[in-house]
């Protein structure tokens, strides 16, 4: 009752061989290293925009939110003059996962396909890769809102 193992033939295993020595190995310390440090300092900005808001008496609700709308604004101006994919390129999943990658993958696209018409173009391709990002985002915040409601609501 054990599991069927495809056996590989030879061709396969010699195929299997050249891909390995074609290619490059990946410096997975390095690119952690380097995605844990940007990612830090996209974080520090952020820190550095909210305390600046706040001294300049914006209540902390507000601050946050100033602090997303000035992180978002600045990823897309970057994007729009191919700054940030040279600094995604160097940062790898730095980049990715704070709020700077959704505007990158947002913004992205709506210029890449803006000469196929504000509609066809920009509307459309616009929310292809964030888009289901949204949807799924959305469906499990809404189920965990109804099993907190459920469960919690006391």
């Amino acid at each position: 009752m054990g599991k069927n193992k495809k056996i590989k033939t030879e061709a396969e295993i010699k195929y299997d061989k050249k891909v390995k020595e074609v290619s490059p190995g990946s410096p997975i310390v390095k690119d952690c290293a380097k995605a844990f440090f940007f990612g830090g300092l996209i974080c520090l900005i952020g820190e550095m925009l909210f305390n600046l808001y706040k001294s300049l008496g914006v209540s902390e609700k507000n601050c946050a939110a100033g602090v997303s709308v000035t992180l978002i604004v600045i990823t897309a101006a970057l994007t729009g003059i191919g700054v940030f994919d040279k600094i995604a390129k160097h940062a790898g999943a730095g980049t990715v996962v704070p709020i700077t990658g959704f505007a990158n993958s947002v913004a992205a696209p709506a210029i890449e396909f803006a000469t196929e018409g504000h509609i066809t173009g920009t509307a459309v391709k616009m929310f292809s890769i964030a888009g289901p990002v949204i949807v799924y985002g959305s469906a499990a915040a809404s189920l965990y809102g109804l099993i907190y409601y459920c469960f919690c609501r006391g």
